[in-house]
């Protein structure tokens, strides 16, 4: 018979990497925790129309990349392909825009889309970000953007790459899409089949087109930032202020557009250098428009999202990820049927008291049941034989050191608080 493989472009992660998993999301949580963003826990999948009104109709993803199916009652359903519009559904769902009142949300979980897999990339992906609703403030997109700055540098990514860029508003982006259009027009017959189609629909993601030709036919258009309406222009102007008094080092690039139809104003990438082309960590931007879209009323908002993969990538790449110790504190080796009698719930107790303990469940020799505690990586091990099932008695054995000594079983937990805590 033929072996089961996981589907193209999805894993599995085993329990070797899983800790160090674990550990990033403690980290991810922390830090939300303290910027005051509450986690939200959306449906794995939604109606296929809120992508659609909420990522844009024209964008690759709607248009290539979703998992898109008909349920038992022929409603068009899609696994989520990011996080964004499934918090801003909930945030309108749960009326959770109270008067005068912010909502900062986050989240973290899987993703999915039809794409090639390459390096850092899969069809289902685990992605972690977050959401500030109910405030046009720049000093908010300075947070989310200061925020995602002091994650990755508590994880020793010191050398990023913020990229910074403003794409302007319903009011003064129509006036840039006509330059756009009109200076590229002549060029069309030369660029790709994707951005011919996108020159009269939608210019602006002209600019995040990865074919080499197109980047050339596009390195001489004119710059969003020159066209900028007051209230825009003003935005981008506080929010430079801002990241410069906090010691946030980053660039302009009138190239970054992002790939989703509902940015408005600000738009920001964070980038590390040894990823090759698929070098960005996390991107976002504000969408001030969106929860109108998606039938709520009028609400400014702003957030990022970012790879787990990619972050991956980098911390191993880099030999940042701490060792995770999950070791048994203690493996206890019975020989014959009284010792196990013994043995079992006493590894039931030690564990409800917070120890690892790990035992043989098999029946096997000594001898094997020492090697399993070595590769285990136990610090101690406790023997259970006939001699020590007559006395009480269980003999402890230090795995570094090779000392070994007989205490009464009754006395193990204290014993092992002292050896193991100092206490």
């Amino acid at each position: 018979m033929m072996k089961t493989h996981a589907p193209k472009g999805t894993y599995d992660l085993l329990p070797q990497n899983a800790s160090r998993w674990r550990y990033i999301e403690e980290q991810i949580h922390k830090i939300f925790r303290e910027y005051g963003f509450g986690e939200v826990r959306t449906p794995i999948f939604e109606h296929t129309e809120l992508f659609q009104r909420g990522i844009g109709e024209t964008t690759d993803i709607v248009e290539k990349e979703m998992f898109t199916f008909s349920d038992r009652g022929d409603r068009s359903i899609t696994l989520r392909p990011e996080g964004t519009a499934s918090i801003v559904r909930a945030f309108i769902e749960h009326n959770m825009a109270g008067p005068g009142a912010m909502a900062k949300l986050y989240y973290l979980g899987p993703m999915f889309r039809c794409e090639a897999p390459q390096a850092g990339r899969y069809r289902q992906f685990v992605q972690f970000g977050a959401e500030a609703l109910g405030s046009n403030d720049p000093r908010v997109d300075a947070e989310i953007i200061a925020l995602v700055v002091n994650f990755y540098r508590r994880l020793g990514i010191d050398d990023l790459d913020v990229n910074l860029n403003s794409i302007g508003c319903p009011e003064c982006r129509p006036a840039y899409r006509e330059r756009l259009i009109e200076h590229l027009k002549p060029k069309a017959s030369q660029m790709c089949p994707n951005c011919q189609r996108r020159l009269e629909r939608n210019p602006l993601r002209l600019l995040d087109c990865k074919n080499t030709t197109c980047q050339q036919l596009t390195a001489d258009i004119p710059l969003i930032t020159e066209t900028l309406c007051d209230d825009c222009g003003s935005h981008f102007e506080k929010l430079r202020q801002l990241l410069d008094l906090s010691g946030i080092h980053y660039r302009i690039n009138p190239r970054l557009v992002r790939g989703f139809d509902y940015y408005t104003k600000t738009v920001f990438e964070v980038l590390a250098g040894d990823l090759g082309a698929q070098n960005a960590l996390c991107g976002g931007g504000r969408y001030d428009g969106l929860v109108e879209m998606c039938g709520g009323k009028p609400t400014p908002g702003i957030g990022f999202a970012a790879g787990m993969e990619r972050l991956m990538m980098v911390l191993e790449a880099r030999q940042l990820m701490p060792e995770i110790d999950e070791r048994p504190h203690l493996y206890l080796a019975p020989l014959g049927e009284e010792a196990q009698k013994i043995i079992f719930p006493l590894c039931i107790r030690l564990r409800e008291s917070g120890w690892i303990v790990e035992t043989d469940l098999q029946g096997k020799s000594l001898k094997a049941q020492m090697k399993a505690a070595d590769k285990l990586g136990a610090r101690l091990t406790g023997v259970i034989g006939e001699d020590e099932c007559r006395v009480g008695k269980i003999l402890m054995r230090n795995m570094e050191t090779g000392e070994q000594e007989l205490i009464d079983v009754a006395a193990l937990s204290e014993y092992l608080q002292t050896v193991l805590r100092g206490s």
